[in-house]
């Protein structure tokens, strides 16, 4: 760290309780109080020095020309500084030896300027000799972060004499440009603190500080500013080509360091032995909440999703003003598909606490998002093309609409237990994704059969209501299965699932007869060329592989138990509910004959499966020849 050593004289002062006391051998006969301390001294020294002490000094005389003796007594509440830079101003006066540095630097500045210490009371007076003195700071990063941060404490003075601007201008001078390519001493920690370097040139060793390597290497260190310094900070490296990046990342580790992003500051222990983080009030939490979101960059992307989030739950915990809150839910909505499900689980901190997690804030954030994504030009139409890829390979990227549903899905699973959640409000969370974004429909069945279990009291048509949230064509064969035996959903929607069952069978079964139909055609080709073995012919079909024919009557006889199942299934849905044609009146349902023919007495196979079967017997005769 710089430092300047004056004077030349050895320290005469001595302190004696609040008092100070000058031991040259010569009475004292002046007396100046800076606050509780005392400073018994001589006005010779002083009114050489300081315009504003002589001219005290001879006003105290003037009013007490009566008494030639009287001792001169003069009070310095007001400087800067206080009895600690009044000490070093008294040292210089008399010309004792002590370190100017730069912690002492902006007070003794500050003090030597309230006491007019100019050129016309001495060469090289106090104000010319910290002047220069500051610009040899200025060139150190270590030394002007020190000075900054001291300045809080002498204001409105160090405004006045353009030491914040300076210093905040030459902090983001260094902080833009690239340290490696410097002079400057930088550092994350203290002098004292940092690592020592140990260089060999020539033989000769030498000492340096290894130069910082990642841009975040001057976030700790305007850390320690107080707000309106590292503000002012902020606003100076943007004006001055700071990314939105840099800048984002400084403001979220100045955050980090005052805030209790999961909760209140009082719940939490200071995080290290000797923090210099204060305990900070609810109220100046807030303050600090607010600054911190109007100096986040506006540029999505530039700051983190979760951390985005993390601020909105603590700017709730301490009742931040709604606009502050707005404008994270609209931050956090433009860039919604980078979230993840934990950080969006956030707390009801209102005053009428209904549910457990707050539903009305993620709907808002997904209307702001649903806001953003509609001016996409291509944001529609990749939805369709990305949709469709899906349904065929399922390890396709997903579009930002498709990750908001998916994240959406889970979340409504998420609070789908909470007893309090109204049906309206379920609703309409889930219907606000719209249809194409869901290329399966299994996450959002999974929050319906969550929500229908915990809420059991739900009459018939709003069950109905319910289910009209997912499509059941876009189930998949798992789900379907589960839907099938679930109690919970509405008969039709069970009639549904089975329908959607069926149909998927008999497309799968007509697609493997085609497949034999080729095989066949294939074994003919083959054996009129010579072709010995017929069942190792390898058959690619609607993605899957099937190596022999063995492998094909497999499948197909395990297609013929699927609809065996599903044809009891709905026989006993038809003895729970009356006859078939009574069945299907009440429901609505049209069903063609060759679609679904199932017998009630279960003694007949209904046509498809007999097809089925038959075509696998004829089949398996012209192996056997």
């Amino acid at each position: 760290m710089g430092c300047m050593k004056l004077g030349s004289k050895a320290d005469v002062f001595l302190l004696e309780g609040q008092s100070w006391l000058c031991t040259s051998g010569l009475p004292s006969d002046v007396c100046i109080q800076v606050g509780e301390m005392s400073f018994h001294l001589h006005k010779f020294p002083l009114s050489s020095r300081s315009r504003l002490l002589e001219k005290l000094i001879q006003e105290f005389s003037a009013s007490q020309e009566s008494e030639e003796d009287a001792k001169c007594v003069l009070s310095l509440h007001d400087l800067p500084g206080g009895a600690t830079s009044f000490l070093l101003i008294a040292k210089f006066c008399y010309g004792v030896k002590f370190e100017l540095t730069a912690a002492v630097l902006v007070s003794l500045r500050c003090a030597a300027e309230y006491l007019q210490m100019t050129e016309d009371y001495g060469e090289g007076n106090l104000i010319s000799l910290t002047e220069r003195f500051l610009d040899n700071v200025l060139r150190s990063w270590v030394d002007t972060v020190k000075a900054l941060e001291t300045c809080e404490a002498v204001l409105p003075l160090s405004e006045e004499l353009h030491i914040i601007s300076r210093c905040i201008d030459s902090l983001a001078t260094k902080a833009c440009a690239d340290p490696t390519l410097s002079s400057w001493p930088v550092s994350g920690q203290t002098a004292a603190q940092s690592p020592i370097a140990t260089a060999l040139w020539n033989g000769i060793h030498s000492t340096s500080k290894p130069c910082p390597t990642t841009e975040d290497w001057w976030y700790e260190d305007v850390a320690i500013l107080k707000l309106p310094l590292f503000k002012r900070l902020m606003l100076a490296v943007g004006s001055k080509g700071m990314t939105s990046d840099g800048i984002a990342g400084s403001v979220m580790f100045y955050a980090k360091r005052y805030l209790p992003l999961n909760g209140r500051q009082s719940s939490f222990p200071q995080r290290y032995p000797g923090s210099r983080i204060p305990v900070m009030s609810d109220a100046d939490q807030r303050t600090l909440i607010e600054e911190i979101i109007r100096l986040l960059p506006n540029q999505k992307g530039a700051t983190p999703t979760n951390f985005l989030l993390r601020l909105l739950r603590t700017s709730m915990i301490l009742h931040a003003s709604p606009s502050s809150q707005e404008t994270l839910e609209r931050r956090i909505g433009a860039q919604l598909d980078e979230a993840v499900l934990q950080d969006l689980l956030m707390p009801n901190t209102g005053y009428l606490v209904e549910t457990l997690y707050d539903i009305e804030c993620v709907q808002r954030i997904v209307n702001h998002f649903l806001f953003v994504d509609q001016y996409d030009d291509d944001s529609n139409v990749n939805a369709v093309v990305v949709e469709e890829d899906q349904l065929a390979d399922s390890s396709h990227s997903l579009t930002p609409m498709t990750t908001v549903a998916n994240l959406l899905d889970n979340y409504l699973a998420e609070v789908a237990p909470d007893v309090n959640l109204k049906l309206d409000k379920f609703l309409l969370l889930a219907a606000t994704i719209p249809d194409y974004a869901r290329p399966s429909d299994d996450g959002i069945y999974r929050a319906i059969d969550i929500y229908l279990k915990a809420h059991p009291w739900l009459t018939d048509s709003e069950r109905e209501q319910l289910c009209r949230l997912m499509n059941c064509q876009k189930l998949s064969l798992q789900a379907c299965s589960h839907a099938a035996q679930n109690e919970r959903l509405p008969l039709r929607v069970i009639v549904q699932v089975l329908f959607v069952e069926q149909l998927r069978l008999r497309t799968s079964v007509a697609g493997w007869f085609f497949v034999s139909d080729n095989l066949e055609n294939s074994q003919n080709l083959s054996g009129s060329i010579g072709q010995t073995d017929d069942r190792a012919i390898p058959v690619n079909y609607g993605g899957g592989q099937i190596s022999t024919f063995n492998d094909m009557r497999e499948r197909v006889s395990g297609l013929e138990k699927e609809c065996e199942n599903m044809k009891h299934e709905i026989e006993k849905l038809v003895k729970t509910k009356g006859s078939w044609s009574n069945f299907c009146k009440r429901f609505g349902l049209r069903f063609k004959a060759s679609s679904m023919m199932l017998p009630c007495n279960g003694e007949a196979l209904q046509p498809s499966t007999k097809a089925v079967l038959d075509k696998k017997q004829d089949h398996e005769s012209k192996l056997a020849d």
